[in-house]
C-alpha cells in the first residue's frame, strides 16, 4: 500500500499540468468575475471623456450606464461563444493544441485593454471583455476535459474539483490586485484590466512540454502507443492494463458510429438522467443565489457601521473564505462523495438563506440583527464552497462517456453562460421589485436541487465512466428493457 507522501512524488508530473490548467483556465474566470468592480468608477469616467472628445458633448448619465452595463454584460456571451466552440475545438485538434489557440485569444484581448486608452476608444474594451469571455468559456470546459481525461480513477474528484479551487483563487486575485494600494488606480486601470493577459502567457509557454489528454488520443485517435506514452510519463506507473482496458472498451463500441451532437444530447434517452443531473444542480448553479449574496453583503455591511472605504477589504474576506472551503472539499469529495456534498449542501443553503429572509425582515427591529446577517452571508459562503462550488465543476466529469462529452459541456456552458447573463440583467430589477424576498427564488431552487440530488443521483466517486454510466442506465432505461435504443449508446467521438 501506497503511502499518501509517495502518491504525491509518483503523480507529481500529473498535479504540475492540473496546476498549469487552472492558471489559464479556471483562473481566468474567477479574475474577470472580480476584478471589474475596481475599475467601474475609472472606465465610466474614460467612457465619458471619450464621448466628449468625439461629439464635444457629456455623454448622457442613461447612456453611460448602459454601456458599462454592455461592457459588464458581453463578457457572458463571449463565454457562450466560447462554451459552443468548446464542443468542435478540442476534439477536432485534440484538448492540448485548443488550449493553446485559447490563450492567443487571452493575450490579444489583453493588448486591446491596454490600447484602448492610448486609443481613445471605449469599443476596444468591449471587444477585450468579449475576447476574455471567449477565452473562459472555452477554457473553462477544456481545462475540465484535459484533468479529467489525464487522472486515474481514484484522484479524478479531486483534480477536476481543483478548477473551483482556480476560481476562487481568480476572484481573491481579481479583489487584490484591483485594491486601490496596488492597480486600482485611475493611471493603472488598463493595465489591470490586461492582466488576465499574464496567466495566459505562462500557460501557453508551459503547456508546449506536456503530453496531449491520454483518453483523448487513444479512444479518439486509436493512438494506443501515444497514449502508453503521455500515461507513464504523467502517472510514472508501468502497470496501466486496467486503464488501457478500460479505455479499449470504450473504442471498441464506438467503430463505426457517428459522433454526438448537442441536438443527440437533449434528444437520446440513454443520457437522459445525466443531462437532468448536468443542467439542474451543475450548469444551473449561477440560480443558488451566490451572486445575489455578493450583491447584498455590501449592504449588510453598511448597516453593521463598517466604514466605506473598508468595505473592499471586507468582501477580500468573503473571497478568502470561499477559496478556502472549496479546498477543503478538494481533499474530503473522495470521501464524502459527489452526491451528499452537493444534496446536502444544497440543502443548508436554502435552510441558511430561509433564515436570513427573515433576519433581513426585522433588521430594523434589534440591534444585534446586522451583524448576525453578516455570520449567515459567512456561513452561506462557506456551505457553497464545502457543496455546490466544488462538486459543480467534478461531477460533469464523471456523467459523460467520451463520445458524449464535448456536447455535454457545450449543453453546461450554454445554460451556465445564458443564466449567468440573464442574472446580470434581470437581477437589479428583481431586488427592486421584491427586496430581500428575491431570495425565496433562490431558495427554491436550492431546495429543489438537493431533493434531486439525494433522491435519484447515483453516486460516482471511485467508479469508472462504464460503471457510472451503467448506474444510470437504470433510470434512462426504468420499466423498459435495456437493449432499447442500444444503438444509441456510443462511448467515443469522431468528426
Amino acid at each position: 500500500m501506497k503511502t499518501a507522501l509517495q502518491e504525491m512524488t509518483q503523480y507529481w508530473r500529473l498535479y504540475l499540468l492540473t496546476l498549469v490548467l487552472g492558471f489559464g483556465g479556471s483562473l481566468q474566470y474567477g479574475v474577470q468575475v472580480s476584478i471589474m468592480a475596481s475599475p467601474a468608477e475609472h472606465v465610466q469616467s474614460f467612457v465619458n471623456q471619450t464621448w466628449l472628445g468625439r461629439y464635444d458633448v457629456p455623454v448622457g448619465e442613461s447612456t453611460n450606464t448602459l454601456i458599462w452595463s454592455f461592457i459588464v454584460s458581453i463578457f457572458s456571451l463571449g463565454g457562450w461563444a466560447g462554451a459552443v466552440h468548446s464542443g468542435s475545438l478540442p476534439v477536432k485538434y485534440g484538448r492540448k493544441k485548443a488550449l493553446l489557440f485559447n490563450n492567443v485569444v487571452a493575450i490579444v484581448a489583453a493588448v486591446f485593454m491596454i490600447l484602448s486608452r492610448t486609443a481613445k476608444s471605449f469599443e476596444m474594451i468591449l471587444i477585450g471583455r468579449f475576447l476574455y469571455g471567449y477565452n473562459v468559456g472555452l477554457g473553462l470546459s477544456v481545462h475540465l476535459m484535459y484533468v479529467g481525461e489525464s487522472s486515474p480513477k481514484k484522484l479524478r474528484g479531486f483534480l477536476t474539483l481543483t478548477c473551483s479551487i482556480f476560481i476562487g483563487l481568480g476572484k481573491l486575485l481579481g479583489q487584490v490586485v484591483g485594491i486601490k494600494e496596488l492597480m486600482g488606480t485611475e493611471d493603472m486601470w488598463p493595465y489591470l484590466l490586461a492582466v488576465s493577459g499574464l496567466p495566459a502567457i505562462l500557460q501557453f509557454v508551459s503547456l508546449l512540454f506536456f503530453p496531449e489528454a491520454p483518453r483523448y488520443l487513444y479512444i479518439d485517435k486509436g493512438d494506443e502507443d501515444g497514449c502508453k506514452k503521455a500515461l507513464h510519463w504523467l502517472w510514472q506507473e508501468d502497470d496501466l492494463k486496467l486503464e488501457l482496458e478500460d479505455m479499449r472498451k470504450e473504442r471498441e463500441k464506438a467503430q463505426g458510429e457517428k459522433a454526438k451532437t448537442v441536438l443527440d444530447v437533449l434528444k437520446s434517452r440513454c443520457v437522459r438522467w445525466q443531462l437532468l443531473a448536468l443542467a439542474i444542480p451543475c450548469a444551473g448553479v449561477q440560480f443558488c443565489g451566490i451572486n445575489a449574496l455578493y450583491f447584498y453583503a455590501f449592504d449588510i455591511f453598511r448597516e453593521s457601521g463598517v466604514e466605506e472605504d473598508k468595505m473592499h477589504y471586507l468582501s477580500l474576506g468573503i473571497g478568502a473564505t470561499e477559496l478556502i472551503t472549496v479546498i477543503i472539499c478538494a481533499f474530503v469529495i473522495d470521501r464524502a462523495g459527489r452526491k451528499k456534498l452537493m444534496g446536502f449542501g444544497y440543502l443548508m443553503m436554502g435552510v441558511i438563506m430561509s433564515v436570513l429572509i427573515v433576519m433581513l425582515t426585522i433588521k430594523d427591529m434589534y440591534t444585534w440583527v446586522p451583524y448576525f446577517n453578516i455570520a449567515l452571508i459567512f456561513s452561506v459562503i462557506c456551505v457553497y464552497g464545502l457543496g455546490p462550488s466544488g462538486v459543480s465543476m467534478c461531477l460533469p466529469a464523471d456523467l459523460f462517456l467520451q463520445a458524449w462529452r464535448p456536447s455535454a459541456y457545450v449543453v453546461s456552458g450554454t445554460i451556465n453562460w445564458l443564466s449567468l447573463f440573464a442574472i446580470g440583467m434581470l437581477f437589479p430589477y428583481i431586488v427592486e421589485g421584491l427586496g430581500q424576498f428575491c431570495f425565496l427564488i433562490f431558495v427554491a431552487y436550492c431546495i429543489f436541487s438537493a431533493a434531486f440530488m439525494l433522491y435519484f443521483i447515483p453516486e460516482t466517486k471511485g467508479k469508472t465512466m462504464v460503471e457510472i454510466t451503467e448506474d444510470f442506465n437504470k433510470l434512462n432505461f426504468k420499466n423498459r428493457g435495456t437493449e432499447i435504443e442500444k444503438g444509441d449508446f456510443v462511448l467515443a467521438t469522431k468528426f
